[in-house]
């Protein structure tokens, strides 16, 4: 669908609909006005990711102002024809689709947490195009730029597969990656630049109800943090002190070190889920350990420069609390160490997660 046609589209929309408004929260994308990194001077490591998932505005949102994504850029990718415009590729004239270019710090967010925020922005059962937009250059791609990337995208595909998350096969093929073309100066943040126009198009389209019928939302209303004397009152003097002035518990002394039962670890303070067993490994620090979050849009990852140290802390961000710290010692896929604070969190075992709330969460603890 070209922009004039969008643009229409937004108008009836919201003449029709009595003003429809997207509310992009956390889970669905949470949007940030900071700005971003400067790339050419950035001292950490710089990884790329591409992807296409319909409508390059609504996929580079979702991954703005997350903690360790440098850059998004909306763009053209995979197609022999160079230097494609808008017009051409939207109208169909060209072999690319339309798609995102993320550029990382891999020792502050792994390449298969991106991937878990990308399944969760389009259908990828659908090969004819996205939600309003058809035809191929609307189509769903992950273009690979290594082996490491390529087996990390296949094995999602195979787990998404096993958690039945969609009615249908996942369609969207795994490829490698061959260019990407920036988009015109007015695509890029788009979300920023027109943001009534573009949340309108987001709902009209029908992407943001099937994103709420396939994962968890509303994610910031549910789990809130509560008031100071609520916390001392409800939570242990370490608990409190852990969270709240990012104390450390003991090495080996703690209650999920050993802890090998199926399940989530939550936010001591919000509820949010953090943590999966899945996810969990010995890693002999004396600290539960876990190769990466459930999803990391529910994290924050601060600088930390106490004890004459530099590190990446690890923020609970809907309960604004301490969690630990992320190292770039860990085992493959992500070579991330997610070293935690027992005392930040709560396991809800498996068999009781229905019951307390976090049955949407059960997925995650599929093969």
């Amino acid at each position: 669908m070209k922009t004039t046609e969008k643009i229409l589209l937004m108008v009836l929309i919201q003449v029709f609909s009595l003003g429809l408004v997207s509310c992009s929260n956390a889970e669905n994308g949470q949007v940030s006005t900071e700005q971003e990194v400067d790339l050419e001077n950035y001292p950490g490591k710089k990884v790329l990711a591409t992807f296409a998932g319909g409508c390059f505005w609504c996929i580079e949102a979702p991954f703005e102002g997350i903690p360790g994504i440098l850059s998004v850029v909306s763009g053209y990718s995979g197609g022999k024809e160079k230097n494609p415009n808008y017009s051409d590729v939207s109208s169909g004239k060209t072999s690319h689709r339309e798609a995102v270019q993320v550029t990382f710090d891999p020792d502050v967010i792994s390449y298969t947490e991106i991937m878990d925020i990308f399944w969760q922005q389009f259908d990828p059962t659908d090969e004819g195009g996205s939600f309003y937009d058809r035809g191929f250059q609307y189509s769903s791609a992950v273009f690979y730029h290594d082996k490491s990337q390529k087996e990390v995208a296949e094995n999602s595909i195979k787990r998404l597969e096993a958690a039945g998350i969609f009615d249908k096969p996942i369609v969207t093929p795994v490829i490698k990656y061959s260019n990407f073309y920036p988009a015109e100066d007015y695509h890029q943040d788009y979300y920023k630049k027109n943001p009534e126009e573009y949340y309108a198009y987001r709902e009209g389209s029908g992407r943001d109800a099937f994103i709420a019928k396939h994962w968890p939302s509303n994610l910031s209303e549910k789990y809130k943090k509560p008031s100071d004397a609520e916390l001392k009152k409800r939570l242990t003097t370490l608990q409190y002190n852990v969270t709240m002035h990012e104390e450390t518990e003991r090495a080996f002394d703690n209650a999920y070190n050993g802890n090998k039962e199926e399940g989530i670890y939550v936010c001591i303070v919000s509820g949010a889920p953090l943590f999966s067993s899945k996810d969990k490994y010995e890693s002999y620090s004396g600290w539960p350990s876990f190769t990466k979050p459930i999803d990391a849009r529910l994290l924050d990852k601060p600088i930390d420069s106490s004890y004459g140290m530099t590190r990446v802390e690890v923020r609970s961000r809907l309960g604004d609390s301490h969690v630990g710290h992320v190292f770039n010692d860990g085992p493959n896929p992500t070579n991330l160490r997610y070293c935690m604070n027992s005392a930040a969190m709560k396991f809800i075992n498996k068999n009781d997660m229905e019951a307390e709330g976090y049955g949407d969460w059960l997925w995650v603890l599929e093969d």
